[in-house]
């Protein structure tokens, strides 16, 4: 029996690093299971990519499809193209593909299109905010995909109410949080951390990527310029895409208290987050990541596709409302803010699970 992981940005490191490692163990019973990883390149920084693998203890892919840059049209058709190419010459008896980004859309379709059995880890999931690319990708791939493995019942009710059938849907929890698990133990100051003389507690973390947030360059100094004022008294620890980073480029605004920082690794950024004293962010996993470890976090978002960080964690969402985001800075800094549980089954198995369940289908 042969596996194809697809992986290809940032996202995806964290949520297949745990299943190979559930698959290496379970080689032992099952002397045929075997898997090919195709990184499609799609993230190709080293920052965003390399450093993921050496950490995370993921093997060397088999095959990289080098397919980084361009428009999503071009990305997405380049992806398609060499991910075809990849099946032709290793036929896999089921592909697996993780999250939502461009590459689980275009190894979906393409998997598919060669009447291939095609799993979806992180399946059932959705915003409503149809401006958000990876809603277009998450819609598309549960639309065609064989198995769904999913995070929460919430997303178990949701592809119930699409009309997949029960016995193709499988709540088996958050591999993103076996990841953490895995790496708590791991985890490692940044090299900036001495110079700034940071100290747990006394520093926020800010991540802004959406096009919502950052495309208008006199709108992203405006929320800037706010966050560091709510903030005067900490330090803001901004690890800016590189995506960002060229928009920020272009404002020449100088911060004393806002410091940018390159993408961080995954243990260096995990030792921030657990430090940190809140988060501020437009990002779904880190969501997930600081429930887990009760950080307070605020999403700069109208919606989001993890409501579990809400009801269950640490999570609130105030949109682009400044004055909200004041009112829940002051909570944060007051220590008024709610104590997180655990969702169900995120427990560090989930991966186990997942395995189980595709030997059972597929070997």
């Amino acid at each position: 029996m042969l596996i194809t992981i697809v992986a290809g940005a940032r996202p995806n490191f964290m949520k297949i690093a745990p299943i190979i490692k559930s698959l290496k163990i379970a080689q032992s019973s099952y002397p045929n299971l075997q898997y090919r990883l195709v990184h499609t390149g799609q993230h190709f920084d080293s920052k965003m990519s390399t450093v993921f693998f050496d950490q995370l203890g993921i093997p060397n892919p088999d095959i990289n499809l080098a397919c980084g840059g361009g428009t999503q049209a071009e990305q997405t058709g380049s992806i398609m193209k060499g991910f075809e190419l990849e099946l032709n010459q290793h036929r896999p008896e089921v592909v697996l593909v993780v999250g939502d980004v461009t590459s689980t859309m275009a190894c979906a379709i393409t998997t598919k299109k060669m009447c291939i059995p095609c799993v979806h880890v992180e399946a059932g999931i959705r915003s409503g905010d149809m401006t958000m690319p990876e809603e277009i990708n998450r819609i598309v791939t549960d639309s065609i995909c064989d198995e769904f493995f999913t995070t929460t019942t919430l997303a178990n009710a949701f592809l119930t109410s699409q009309k997949i059938p029960a016995h193709r849907i499988h709540f088996v929890g958050n591999t993103m949080i076996d990841t953490l698990m895995q790496n708590l133990g791991k985890l490692k100051k940044p090299s900036f951390w001495d110079d700034l003389q940071l100290k747990a507690q006394h520093y926020f973390i800010l991540t802004l990527h959406r096009p919502s947030n950052v495309d208008d360059p006199i709108k992203l100094k405006e929320i800037l310029l706010s966050i560091a004022c709510m903030l005067k008294d900490y330090f803001i620890i901004f690890p800016a895409h590189p995506r960002t980073k060229t928009i920020l480029d272009g404002l020449g605004i100088e911060i004393s208290n806002l410091i940018l920082v390159e993408p961080q690794s995954y243990l260096e950024f995990i030792y921030l987050v657990n430090s940190s004293k809140g988060i501020i962010t437009d990002s779904g996993g880190i969501t997930e990541e600081a429930t887990v470890l009760n950080i307070p976090c605020i999403t700069m978002r109208e919606t989001t596709e993890r409501p579990e960080t809400i009801t269950y964690g640490t999570n609130v969402l105030v949109g682009n409302d400044l004055s909200n985001l004041q009112k829940k800075v002051i909570d944060i800094i007051d220590g008024n803010w709610k104590t997180a549980t655990i969702p169900e089954r995120w427990d560090g198995r989930s991966a186990e699970r997942i395995v189980d369940i595709m030997i059972s289908k597929y070997y």
